[in-house]
């Protein structure tokens, strides 16, 4: 157990020199005025998307993983392609220019397109261009698809080469987590004749969430996206589960939406349809905002204890920032085991909702 506790902090403290703000821990000897700490860049930034993975800072110089920013500009100029380096070096005011067009991103503090990339108009106005950059989030869902395939298709091939060998330590490590997911979530909620059916959907969109929550606690490159907590990733995931729930649905389901079985001045004025037809755009609402608000309120508060450090610090001299951040250090541990319990509960939830609202659009009428 000091082991383990050992470690922790070893770890959170490792992490809080890479997440540590510019000029967090060394002022220049020539700047007599130290710059006021942004909290909220601090914190939004680290939790939002980027356009670069930002691993630490040494003399003032970042280090960091560039990626491609891919952009299609609105007031013609066409696409553009280049390292997110040119624009996230930027100082205050200045622009990047690629091929007649010029670029910079937005502050996390401005009121319009915070953090995103934009393109100066002609006028000096600014306009978000179509952007399909390869950001930091598009990196963390590549990460987690390849880490998906380099565990379980390994697996797969030795179980369909020879289905009767015995399994090794790691096939039987997949077989777990699988049949875990498939008997404790699927089984109970699907029809058996429909399981197989929507059971790889079930399967991959529990495994992606789990260990997309899990990459985003580890607050090192190639790591630390934060995929769950963005709202256009959680949109697309209950987009899924709507596409499965409604196309896939029977005629008993359907009948039940749009001619249930009310008395018969209901049916006159259609309350009960429309009340239905509502339901069924609530029901991947909820799923999308419940995993998307847990995932970033977590993260969040992980950055806000990191922060207090800077912060106590700025007001109340280094001595009070030293007790601050072992008392910060503390509760990060806490928060992070915390977060690790959510990275499972919110994919077990997520799953089993969705299994819930598949298997009630494939239940067959009860007969006496």
């Amino acid at each position: 157990m000091k082991n383990v506790l050992k470690h922790s902090i070893l770890f959170l403290f490792l992490a809080l020199l890479t997440l540590a703000p510019s000029r967090g821990f060394a002022q220049d000897e020539e700047q007599p005025k130290k710059e006021k700490f942004d909290a909220k860049s601090f914190i939004f930034g680290h939790t939002g998307d980027s356009y670069c993975f930002h691993i630490t800072e040494i003399h003032e110089h970042p280090v960091c993983v560039w990626l491609p920013v891919i952009v299609k500009c609105k007031d013609g100029g066409g696409w553009h392609c280049f390292s997110s380096k040119h624009v996230c070096e930027l100082k205050e005011g200045e622009t990047f220019s690629h091929k007649g067009a010029n670029f910079f991103i937005e502050p996390i503090s401005a009121d319009k397109y915070p953090g995103k990339l934009v393109e100066v108009k002609a006028d000096g106005g600014i306009s978000r261009p179509f952007d399909i950059s390869f950001t930091k989030n598009a990196f963390g869902i590549f990460l987690v698809c390849a880490f998906l395939l380099a565990f379980f298709l390994p697996a797969a091939k030795k179980y369909k080469k020879d289905p009767m060998a015995k399994p090794t330590k790691y096939q039987g490590l997949v077989e777990w987590l699988t049949y875990t997911v498939l008997d404790g979530i699927i089984r109970p909620n699907i029809p058996e004749k429909k399981v197989k059916k929507f059971a790889p959907y079930l399967l991959t969109v529990f495994f992606f969430i789990f260990f997309a929550n899990l990459f985003g606690l580890i607050p090192f490159f190639p790591f630390s996206a934060n995929v769950t907590g963005n709202l256009s990733i959680t949109v697309v995931l209950a987009l899924l589960t709507y596409f499965f729930v409604n196309v896939f649905g029977n005629k008993h389901y359907w009948k039940d939406i749009l001619w249930p079985d009310v008395p018969i001045f209901l049916k006159a004025f259609p309350l009960m349809p429309i009340i239905e037809l509502i339901s069924t755009i609530t029901k991947p609402f909820a799923l999308m905002v419940r995993l998307f608000a847990n995932i970033l309120a977590g993260h969040i508060v992980i950055m806000v204890l990191m922060a207090l450090i800077f912060i106590i610090g700025g007001m109340y001299g280094a001595g009070m920032g030293g007790v601050m951040s072992i008392v910060s250090i503390f509760m990060t541990i806490f928060m992070t085991v915390l977060e690790l319990l959510v990275a499972y509960i919110q994919a077990y939830v997520f799953t089993i909702l969705s299994s819930l609202f598949i298997g009630m659009a494939q239940h067959e009428p009860e007969h006496e």
